[in-house]
């Protein structure tokens, strides 16, 4: 997708791509093997999703394989989850290493490509790529594709209701829901840029897509896959989801 010269620059992330254990953490999760390949360790799919949308809209990736149990980079650091049960214990030093390595390093490239639009006086679209467990504390979730974003900012909302009209065209089966499983206001990297940018600046959506689907037969993954990029690259283009100024 060419970039208008007078139309948003994109980006897009994804905080829980891998399972991946550094090194020298890997002694404290020796006895996790089973946890780090579920959805506590990773949101499995979502780095196949986000490589997917990098291709076609050509857009920056800034993407972690870390496992979000050794530090989760969609939370504040000032929130609990942050840690999980296993490095909350780990000593203070070693936790601040794991800030100062993978933490602020990630956060601060993802910044970097909206101070970078804000520079040259471009709005920019930011995609932040997640999937979700279809069973939660034994509730079933009710959707297919989820989009988050915060209703108060009139271009999240306007691109949202537009993502969702063209899945609804494309594909009317699909189960698509705004702010699910999840509220779109929750804390998270894209809250966190909200944060720092102005709504007519920054642009943040989170696409959750269901773990049913990615673990599927590998065409049915592929055609959501090829319909939700379609529906976001038509987003994106349409004239009607310009931002509010």
């Amino acid at each position: 997708m060419a970039n208008r010269e007078d139309g948003p620059l994109l980006l897009v992330t994804c905080e829980h791509g891998g399972n991946r254990i550094p090194a020298d953490l890997a002694p404290f999760f020796r006895h996790m093997r089973r946890r780090l390949t579920s959805h506590r360790g990773y949101d499995p799919g979502a780095l196949v999703m986000a490589r997917a949308l990098t291709h076609a809209l050509k857009a920056p990736l800034v993407a972690s394989t870390t496992s979000r149990l050794v530090i989760d980079l969609n939370r504040s650091l000032d929130n609990a989850g942050v840690w999980s049960e296993v490095t909350r214990s780990l000593p203070p030093e070693t936790r601040e290493r794991i800030v100062r390595r993978l933490y602020v390093p990630y956060r601060r490239k993802a910044e970097a490509v909206v101070a970078a639009a804000r520079e040259v006086r471009r709005p920019l679209v930011h995609f932040s790529s997640h999937s979700f467990t279809p069973v939660l504390g034994g509730k079933r979730r009710r959707a297919d594709v989820g989009l988050l974003y915060d209703p108060s900012r009139p271009g999240e909302a306007k691109l949202c209701a537009a993502i969702k009209a063209a899945l609804h065209a494309q594909a009317p089966w699909l189960h698509v829901r705004r702010n699910y499983p999840y509220a779109g206001k929750s804390d998270g990297l894209v809250t966190w840029l909200r944060s720092r940018y102005a709504p007519r600046e920054y642009v943040g959506v989170e696409v959750e897509l269901n773990q049913a689907i990615v673990g599927r037969e590998p065409r049915e993954w592929r055609w959501l896959r090829e319909t939700l990029v379609t529906a976001i690259m038509q987003s994106v283009g349409d004239p009607r989801t310009a931002f509010s100024r």
